[in-house]
């Protein structure tokens, strides 16, 4: 809820510094998501990490991989699309973050509470990413496959014209069962990798 919170013990700060302890041994790159968007240059700088546009195009091994965290296409999610656009602004977030933190913490269990009873509502509709908006991107970037989070459907989907996307696992080890992966990308593709 700001890079002020990794100013004070806590959560925060513990991720700062183990962020920074991994990039004393390799570059770490971050890239916002729909839970971590306050986050700024001054967490970047504490945490040792650089920080990510989304989308970004990856090139590594000859190949362009599109980076994205994937929400900016669930477009049929047309209430998350309308919360999304205003919390992107500068003046919600300037607003948002001239509050005691206290406060912002409340604000982001309010809001993490309201999306839990919406996913459990009867007229959820699991919106994933709109396979032409996809598509696009790709096109765009001149890459053949996008790789994002997000929807935590861990798959790998075929968009047609030899473009694919490949979707991230979530990491929830209090899951039944645990999940934790990573995706390897080496010369002979990409490869998921589980944690537990």
């Amino acid at each position: 809820m700001g890079d002020d919170a990794a100013a004070e013990p806590g959560f925060e700060a513990q991720c700062a510094a183990l962020l920074h302890e991994a990039a004393a041994h390799r570059p770490v790159y971050f890239m916002h998501g729909n839970r971590d968007f306050l986050l700024g240059a001054a967490f970047a700088a504490q945490a040792g990490i650089s920080l990510l546009d989304d989308p970004t195009v990856l090139v590594f091994m000859g190949q362009r991989w599109l980076l994205s965290h994937g929400d900016a296409l669930c477009l049929e999610d047309t209430e998350y699309q309308r919360f999304r656009a205003q919390v992107r602004t500068p003046a919600w977030q300037q607003a948002v973050l001239s509050q005691p933190l206290d406060q912002r913490r409340a604000l982001a269990r309010s809001v993490r509470s309201q999306s839990e009873a919406r996913q459990r509502g009867p007229d959820m509709v699991w919106a994933d990413v709109d396979a032409a908006a996809a598509r696009a991107w790709l096109t765009q970037a001149r890459a053949r496959t996008l790789i994002h989070g997000h929807t935590h459907r861990p798959a790998l989907h075929e968009l047609g014209d030899g473009m694919q996307r490949i979707v991230l696992s979530d990491w929830d080890l209090d899951a039944h069962p645990p999940r934790a992966q990573v995706l390897c990308l080496s010369a002979t593709g990409a490869k998921r990798v589980d944690l537990r």
